[in-house]
């Protein structure tokens, strides 16, 4: 019995993911939309702000402000909420209207950014509107999930300690974790490293992110990819990365659901499509075990990555691509 929904984050479910004509591949997925406000944002968003407020570093007269696609923004406005706490969410046209309505129904002020910067996307701009505010508002703590320590220990010290508690038989040979601001691959590589030494880390990426230096251009499915390298990636252990484009993100969404029953969001996809491709070019001869996290529920991309008008939009912008002037969102 919990007294606030928000208080029941963690212990997510894993479940078994079989990959057809890969037996030799365990694959287990972490569900992290099974979080209170429906992604693994939980995490961060509830232990930085205690955190904080523990340590005296704010206290309940302080604005906090972040930059977010979506899910982040909606786990913090419910936490900062439930701590009592004023919140300013800057976002931007791309972000879901779902995610942007869960936002403002949790009291926070959101601030929208319509024009684009000099990547063509509005990240830059979004962080650059966040500066503007922590200038001129008095007692403001901005969360900053690129670069803030927090972020990483919050993952670390939940998501990571139960994977490695909940691997089938004590093993992890493989980890796979789709990248985006980078908090989570940073502590949950840091925590399974320490626990696994042999485990092989591999972060997803998708093209059209710069992350790991690919080259820019337009992404519709936010959740996964950046246009810039978060400095909180300094500290994460990667062993490799593989990328996949948005069509196969959007199949494998298609595949999860009809197949396994799991109406998972576009990372989650990603992530999926990750693991096939991985070991289409780096085949195993033996049985191992494959962890990964699913950050959130295909609810919120009811309208575009379950829309197949959109996805067909999507398909036929990347087929004509290399016409394209290169763009990053």
């Amino acid at each position: 019995m919990v007294n606030n929904i928000l208080n029941k984050v963690g212990n997510t479910p894993v479940v078994s993911l079989p990959v057809t004509n890969e037996p030799n591949l365990n694959v287990f997925a972490k569900l992290e939309f099974y979080n209170p406000t429906g992604s693994v944002k939980d995490r961060a968003a509830r232990y930085i702000i205690s955190r904080l407020l523990n340590e005296n570093t704010i206290n309940k007269d302080t604005t906090l402000v972040e930059s977010s696609s979506g899910n982040f923004g909606v786990a913090l406005s419910a936490y900062a909420k439930l701590y009592g706490l004023k919140f300013i969410c800057v976002i931007d046209k791309t972000t879901l209207p779902v995610n942007e309505m869960l936002i403002r129904l949790q009291g926070a002020e959101v601030i929208r950014i319509t024009e684009p910067d000099d990547h063509g996307g509005y990240l830059m701009n979004r962080i650059k509107k966040v500066k503007e505010i922590i200038e001129s508002t008095e007692n403001v703590y901005w969360i900053n999930q690129y670069a803030n320590p927090l972020n990483a220990q919050a993952y670390y010290n939940s998501l990571g300690i139960e994977i490695c508690l909940e691997a089938p038989r004590q093993k992890i040979d493989y980890l796979f974790m789709g990248i985006s601001s980078g908090g989570t691959i940073t502590g949950v590589s840091q925590r399974v490293r320490e626990n696994y030494p042999k485990a092989k880390i591999v972060a997803v990426d998708v093209e059209g992110s710069i992350i790991f230096g690919g080259k820019a251009y337009k992404r519709f499915i936010p959740g996964i990819g950046s246009s810039m390298k978060p400095k909180i990636l300094e500290n994460a252990v990667i062993d490799d990365v593989v990328y996949v484009n948005e069509d196969e993100t959007i199949d494998s969404c298609h595949e999860l659901l009809e197949k396994h029953n799991l109406y998972a969001g576009g990372s989650s996809g990603s992530v999926y499509a990750g693991i096939k491709k991985y070991f289409k070019e780096n085949k195993v001869d033996s049985q191992v075990n494959i962890m990964c996290v699913f950050a959130d529920s295909g609810e919120r991309y009811i309208t575009t990555i379950y829309n197949d008008q959109w996805g067909e939009m999507v398909k036929e912008y990347n087929l004509n691509r290399h016409y394209a002037q290169p763009l990053a969102v």
